[in-house]
């Protein structure tokens, strides 16, 4: 098995970016409450924060803060991914590779992690997320993508303006 060289920090606050083998899907927002559920799972097996986060079409991008002792964010990835493909039919278009290991051919393998090194690389990484869906072309705004963190920041924010006035 390949050994990959990441940054393990336990309780460390990481930045990740998991894509669809299939750039032109749009598996992910079709299926929004099964990766809701996969997620879900995950955490309550193997807990974890979620800070930010983003549903595209083909990818997800998120914000975690680990628990102060743990530091396994990959084993968190693959139950996230496995849970999600177990509940989807196998793909067409699969390698011998894919077969060999079992995989149905939604996922890409590897994911993008980012160890957050301070409060402006968290409000960097923070911001990708909240302007994917304008880069992404999907929306004018990343805070009217419903999928979106940025999306429940600003719904929570005029909401509590609408109260404040009334």
């Amino acid at each position: 098995m390949t050994k990959y060289r990441r940054a393990d920090v336990p309780g460390g606050t990481y930045y990740f970016n998991a894509c669809l083998a299939d750039p032109a899907s749009t598996l992910l927002v079709d299926q929004v409450q099964l990766l809701r559920h996969a997620v879900s799972l995950c955490q309550k097996q193997r807990p974890f924060a979620i800070n930010a986060a983003v549903v595209l079409p083909a990818q997800v991008q998120m914000i975690w803060t680990l628990p102060p002792d743990d530091a396994d964010y990959a084993a968190r990835w693959r139950m996230i991914k496995s849970t999600f493909s177990r509940h989807l039919p196998v793909g067409t278009v699969r390698s011998a590779s894919m077969i060999k290991r079992g995989e149905k051919g939604i996922w890409q393998r590897r994911f993008w992690e980012h160890l957050i090194r301070d409060h402006d690389d968290y409000a960097l990484h923070d911001h990708l997320i909240a302007t994917a869906p304008l880069r992404a072309g999907l929306t004018r705004d990343g805070s009217d993508w419903p999928l979106c963190s940025a999306y429940k920041r600003r719904m929570r924010f005029a909401a509590s303006r609408s109260m404040s006035v009334a």
